[in-house]
């Protein structure tokens, strides 16, 4: 066997990229630019129960649906997480999850701190968790005012959220401050193209690497 045919033995199972940050620090921009620039990453679609914004697309930002059906997945165990934020529910629907990572492609996920609580707990060896933080506190609120996407109560809200969400920053495994887009953006690619490359992701290169020994 050539070496060439060797390299095809060698596959990667599929890694889970979260990435949480408060409302405002750009986590959904950063996730939209890296999905455009990488075809080997897929996102995550959660179940919410919250009501669409005028922008969104029932089945590719969320899949939108009542309490009753969250809470049947949920008694049904079809969710790998799920949690209560700013008064609706949002979960990860577990079989999509579990299909794309058995193909060897990535999920991105955007999702909080207690959603990536529970798939630490889940699936601990399969995940890559990422925290945003902005660059001061007066600069998140004015990222969230020019959003335009919420009522000074809510915005209000969101900001009194954000220091809960902040003090979490400790539990990711790796930590950016968004003072620039595209560097986070560019850090954030550098992370996932890393973890990639580690060595017990890539599944057959213990027999790849006997192979090259043996002169093959």
């Amino acid at each position: 066997m050539s070496n060439a045919d060797s390299s095809n033995t060698i596959q990667r199972r599929g890694l889970m990229m979260v990435l949480s940050s408060p409302s405002g620090a750009g986590k959904t921009t950063i996730a939209q630019r890296l999905l455009e620039t990488d075809s080997g990453i897929t996102l995550s679609v959660s179940v919410t129960t919250r009501a669409k914004r005028s922008n969104e697309i029932d089945g590719r930002d969320y899949s939108f649906i009542d309490a009753t059906a969250f809470n049947l997945m949920v008694n049904r165990d079809q969710l790998l997480e799920h949690a209560k934020v700013f008064g609706n529910y949002y979960g990860t629907p577990r079989a999509p999850v579990e299909k794309t990572l058995a193909t060897g492609r990535d999920i991105l996920f955007d999702i909080d701190w207690q959603g990536t609580q529970q798939l630490k707990e889940k699936a601990r060896d399969d995940l890559i968790s990422v925290f945003i933080l902005p660059p001061s506190w007066r600069e998140l609120e004015r990222r969230l005012r020019a959003r335009a996407e919420d009522d000074t109560a809510e915005i209000n809200r969101r900001m009194a959220k954000a220091s809960d969400e902040m003090s979490h920053w400790a539990e990711y495994d790796y930590v950016i401050v968004n003072r620039d887009l595209d560097q986070c953006v560019a850090a954030v690619r550098e992370i996932l193209h890393s973890e990639r490359l580690k060595r017990d992701r890539q599944i057959g290169l213990s027999e790849f690497v006997s192979g090259l020994m043996q002169g093959q």
